[in-house]
């Protein structure tokens, strides 16, 4: 009986065909179909867990939202003094806070001189506008 099963086993695969296997990529960057990028890309980004915390915006309140439109204001209007001083309107010299920036405007013998400070990093700033 054994013998009989291993001469049909050699007679059929003696009568099968083989085919060559080729692999082809999926990944467009690795030589596969461009139309699976969409695809890809659209895998991952559902599949990726983390988050980016520049893009993560924070509900403000209305009073955060009023205080940060005024300093806005204040510093527009700081540089539009800083303008009209360059075409000849004085800026008041003297030392100024606005919100987290302390600013400190005096003549020199450069022009007019801006130092602006971020009072919670720290971060300095110097404009001068020329005589």
């Amino acid at each position: 009986m054994k013998r009989l099963l291993f001469i049909l086993a050699l007679t059929v695969s003696s009568y099968s065909f083989a085919q060559q296997m080729v692999y082809t990529p999926v990944n467009p960057a690795f030589g596969g179909n461009t139309f699976n990028y969409q695809w890809l890309l659209s895998s991952a980004e559902s599949q990726n867990s983390f988050k980016d915390p520049a893009n993560a915006r924070e509900e403000q309140t209305d009073l955060e939202r009023f205080q940060e439109n005024l300093n806005n204001q204040l510093l527009s209007s700081l540089s539009r003094n800083v303008f009209s001083s360059q075409l000849g309107e004085e800026l008041q010299e003297g030392s100024f806070n606005v919100g987290d920036l302390a600013l400190e405007i005096f003549e020199s013998g450069e022009g007019l001189v801006i130092n602006i400070l971020d009072t919670i990093t720290g971060e300095q700033t110097q404009i001068i506008v020329p005589n």
